[in-house]
């Protein structure tokens, strides 16, 4: 059997007629840039995150760097992320001339522990951007409970968590603000790239939306120093549609992550951690496993598709070199890099497929 690590294909299946006939209305309308599909989906994601606002972006990365800028955080200035996590989050705050503190995660959630927070926190330090890793939000009341102590404001970077709550409250209104990632493999994704950026801030808002557009309020007026960054209609409409069904998706994708907590019983490998506050919208279902590589390749001969999330961390790529941050200084980091493999996971997935991939590891 081939079970490939992601699949878009029953997902396309369902949505090709209602995609198509999108696509022709807005063909026919020939309006491509911030139109009647663009606000409708900014109003329509606004209201099911749960906040006042939303400013379509032209990916995640951006989103995250157009509210630090928002935010007026900059050369000089700290921004407190993750050691655990895909580099984007510290590329934004690097983008806006800001430095990156890294803190460690929990080894069970793998979110950043707010346990370690303050001791990284310094006269510099303007901003913690929380991370929701894998789908799973990070421990929010304790992060906002710091960033108030300390007069910061706090961004959510959930990239990988469209749906996911915090004790009952959706991820992206957590926050001072969030930026969504609609990169195609997310859980809600366009047919390209896309990003969001929400928020109940109307000031903040406001500035994004001028930054996105060459910094300009309105046409050939420009009172910032911006950036082409806009979501674009054709995928504003597409994302309209999905968003409909991505409670449908999410809850297929905890049917999945059920089967395979239930199923898989081998001492070798250590399963995610829902935290109880949580509903995990499972963007990634991350293993681990001291033999990580043996595991990976043992799969791979059976047909089963697996990633690394990530392979390597932050603080030891060549794109932070400068900070001179040494080996074995983040030591969860590295742990999880070094051990961490992902499962196949995406909407569509049959039992049977499920299965094979439980019994494969449970044979390891």
């Amino acid at each position: 059997m081939k079970i490939p690590f992601v699949s878009f294909a029953p997902m396309q299946k369902e949505l090709k007629k209602e995609m198509i006939k999108k696509f022709e209305e807005m063909y026919e309308k020939a309006y491509y840039i911030q139109g009647e599909e663009y606000d409708k989906f900014e109003k329509k994601f606004a209201n099911y995150i749960g906040t006042k606002y939303a400013v379509g972006v032209g990916n995640g990365l951006d989103a995250l760097m157009l509210i630090l800028r928002a935010m007026n955080i900059g050369a000089g200035d700290e921004v407190i992320v993750p050691s655990n996590t895909f580099i984007a989050t510290a590329l934004a705050v690097t983008y806006v001339g800001a430095t990156p503190v890294f803190v460690e995660p929990t080894l069970e959630e793998y979110n950043i522990n707010p346990n370690l927070i303050e001791e990284k926190i310094t006269n510099k330090t303007k901003a913690i951007i929380a991370v929701h890793l894998y789908g799973q939000c990070a421990d929010m009341d304790r992060i906002n409970e710091i960033a108030k102590k300390y007069n910061l404001k706090v961004i959510e970077d959930a990239a990988q968590a469209h749906g996911a709550l915090y004790k009952g409250r959706k991820a992206g209104s957590l926050g001072d603000a969030a930026g969504f990632s609609m990169y195609p493999g997310k859980n809600l994704g366009a047919l390209g790239d896309g990003g969001m950026v929400t928020t109940n801030d109307e000031e903040l808002a406001y500035k994004v939306k001028a930054l996105c557009c060459y910094g300009s309020d309105y046409k050939y007026h420009h009172i910032y120093k911006g950036v082409n960054s806009r979501l674009d209609e054709i995928q504003a409409g597409f994302l309209s549609i999905k968003l409909d069904y991505l409670e449908k998706w999410n809850a297929d994708r905890n049917k999945i992550a059920k089967m395979y907590l239930e199923g898989i019983n081998n001492p070798k490998i250590k399963l995610p951690v829902i935290d109880k506050n949580n509903y995990h919208v499972w963007h990634i279902f991350a293993i681990r496993c001291d033999k990580r590589d043996e595991l990976e390749k043992y799969l791979a001969e059976k047909g089963i598709g697996t990633n690394k999330h990530y392979p390597t961390p932050m603080h030891l790529q060549g794109a932070y070199a400068d900070l001179n941050i040494k080996k074995g200084s983040l030591p969860l980091a590295e742990e999880i890099s070094n051990t961490e493999l992902s499962l196949p996971m995406y909407y569509g997935m049959a039992d049977e497929e499920i299965n094979y991939v439980i019994n494969a590891i449970n044979e390891f």
